[in-house]
């Protein structure tokens, strides 16, 4: 392969592996996003295990975050799927405490489906994609310039960590410096 094709800085910003990345760190953002609209603006308090489903979606987040801010590389791959696989775990254990028969579910639904039913299939869906990713990487040439030198990428970033101070404040606010409450009706540190 004629590896002087993707020779200059922009070709090699905007390959493909790149691209993919700033586009995973998106879909983060906008499923945090969700997540927290629901939170502010519905006044639905996340539970334990959906703040544990938060905290691998973030992690997840930071694995692709670092793969645009330092360029592609396998162990940032490595913690996005170990924040892939948090967030499938712990949704697989929600499904399974409200997957018997006349349960309701907890919470409210997106699209026709619990969040943590769809956070399962998006961690199944990361997982996948990571994959892809890593394949990817293998027939690229290395990058030297990642997708931080673009303005999606910057935006990108951006964006998931105003998104984590965001939710990392309201789990504070909700659960002060202890355990959080099974099923949470006020922030406690805001009072009733």
């Amino acid at each position: 392969m004629n590896r002087s094709i993707l020779s200059s800085s922009r070709d090699r910003a905007t390959s493909g592996g790149n691209i993919l990345n700033v586009l995973g760190l998106l879909a983060v953002c906008a499923s945090l996003g969700i997540a927290f609209y629901y939170q502010l603006a519905l006044k639905e308090l996340p539970c334990p295990l959906c703040l544990l489903q938060r905290a691998g979606l973030i992690l997840t987040g930071i694995g692709l975050m670092m793969n645009v801010r330092f360029g592609v590389r396998s162990a940032h791959y490595g913690v996005a799927l170990a924040g892939a696989l948090t967030t499938g775990i712990v949704a697989l254990r929600q499904v399974f405490l409200h997957i018997a028969p006349g349960d309701a579910g907890y919470g409210s639904t997106f699209m026709g489906l619990h969040f943590y039913t769809l956070a399962a299939l998006s961690s199944l869906a990361a997982i996948a994609g990571i994959a892809a990713l890593l394949m990817l990487k293998s027939w690229e040439p290395p990058t030297r310039f990642p997708a931080w030198k673009s303005a999606g990428g910057k935006l990108a970033c951006f964006l998931f960590l105003l998104l984590v101070a965001g939710n990392l404040a309201s789990t504070v606010l909700e659960c002060g410096a202890g355990a959080c409450e099974d099923d949470p009706t006020y922030y406690l540190l805001l009072g009733k």
